[in-house]
């Protein structure tokens, strides 16, 4: 493999999906702590989810509790209790293009706007023959870094 191009910082966020995000909110607000910051719904992606915080600045990471808005839809945001996972990187554009050179599949949809406004995409769980590298079952969202982040953790 040739040089990277870009750095993953850090893990930007968790997304913990339910059939019903009541208990989830139980456990990660009421008892942990966590502050909710806001809230996202998308009908494309079957989601409706609490975005909550741990820790401030730079170093804070999202936790997102999600449950469908159509449980026999998909994507089926509550199937897999821990939906994926998210890592910060320092050039989202750079990281795509290198990471697809080398093999990596990604999920359908390319960059866009996450939930918390940063500019994201996912590997996908599983490799396929055209792309032999993939998250090994598990959902990987890598997102766009921003400057203080990067200043921070890079």
């Amino acid at each position: 493999m040739t040089t990277k191009p870009f750095r993953i910082l850090g893990l930007q966020q968790i997304a913990i999906g339910a059939p019903d995000k009541g208990p989830l909110r139980t456990l990660w607000c009421d008892i942990f702590g966590l502050a909710t910051k806001g809230q996202f719904r998308s009908e494309r992606e079957n989601v409706d989810e609490d975005i909550c915080a741990l820790g401030k600045g730079p170093f804070e990471i999202e936790v997102d509790l999600m449950q469908p808005i159509d449980p026999a839809a998909k994507p089926a945001v509550h199937a897999t209790p821990l939906n994926h996972v998210g890592l910060w990187v320092d050039d989202l554009p750079k990281a795509v293009e290198w990471m697809t050179a080398n093999g990596v599949r990604f999920a359908p949809g390319g960059i866009r706007k996450g939930a918390a406004g940063h500019d994201i995409c996912f590997i996908h769980p599983k490799s396929n023959a055209e792309f032999p590298i993939g998250g090994e079952g598990v959902l990987i969202e890598l997102v766009q870094a921003p400057a203080d982040v990067v200043a921070a953790l890079g």
